[in-house]
């Protein structure tokens, strides 16, 4: 079903959690609104806290941090199987956050961030076939998440109240502008000119928003629940990952830590 609200009985509970453990049930529900599941992909090894999806053809990335130990970590799938790949630690010192992240041109952009906002962060660019650091952009603020597009990088500060542009050759700040929205951005992606971008509005709700870059509007909002223990945007729980990327009409969520099941949903819009 299309869920054009949160829903919150406990029929609603049931049939999506049940659509999300059986593949058979797909068509039947859906928490993202004018969207249905399309399929799930097992991931490999574990991650822990999931923070940030990128994909690329044959490859997924993600981050997740380690709360307990206050580590950073890059994970690398293939993107046919789930099977792990490399595993990389990102930790930079008080700067074990690793947020959400953007591929491009075969750099992984990942900004790694102090657990605590109005604090500092480094936006580290990763060569994606060596998994070297390329480039790096020192920043006197928490970041969550980046996207990147040529040389534009946007990235969100805590709870992406703000948006920063930087230059990706120069590191040079552009511009820092308001969050349209009221959505707390976890991920974020350009398309084109759009910002896609996803998170969490409360505890049980959020919603992926398009935002056009050159004017800084809020074009289009599409509402997502949070039902159970797998949540297409999670607020901090054990269960609850926040990566997100998009491919055309495909959007995909990475609601788990792990053991982590990437999830395809079709957006019919």
């Amino acid at each position: 079903m299309l869920a054009k609200t949160v829903r919150t009985s406990l029929g609603a509970a049931f049939l999506a959690i049940s659509c999300l453990s059986a593949v058979a049930a797909f068509p039947l529900s859906s928490l993202v609104e004018r969207a249905t599941l399309a399929d799930v992909l097992q991931l490999g090894g574990n991650l822990f806290h999931v923070q940030g999806l990128a994909l690329e053809p044959t490859r997924i990335w993600a981050t997740s941090v380690d709360n307990t130990r206050h580590k950073a970590w890059l994970h690398e799938f293939d993107r046919a199987t789930g099977k792990a790949l490399r595993r990389i630690e990102l930790t930079d010192g008080a700067r074990y956050h690793p947020g959400g992240i953007s591929v491009a041109d075969g750099v992984i952009w990942v900004p790694l961030a102090e657990m605590r906002p109005n604090s500092t962060a480094v936006i580290v660019g990763i060569d994606s076939t060596t998994l070297k650091v390329r480039r790096q952009i020192a920043v006197a603020d928490h970041l969550g998440c980046v996207a990147v597009s040529g040389r534009k990088l946007v990235a969100g500060n805590w709870d992406s109240r703000l948006l920063y542009e930087f230059d990706t050759v120069t590191g040079a700040q552009v511009k820092v502008v308001p969050n349209p929205s009221q959505t707390r951005y976890q991920d974020i992606k350009f398309v084109g000119h759009h910002l896609v971008a996803g998170g969490n509005r409360d505890w049980l709700s959020g919603t992926v928003d398009w935002i056009d870059w050159r004017s800084q509007k809020l074009v289009r909002t599409l509402k997502a629940g949070a039902i159970g223990p797998v949540r297409p945007f999670g607020r901090g729980g054990p269960l609850t990952g926040e990566g997100m990327a998009i491919e055309g009409r495909d959007l995909y969520l990475l609601p788990e830590d792990g053991p982590s099941r990437l999830f395809r949903y079709r957006l019919t819009i």
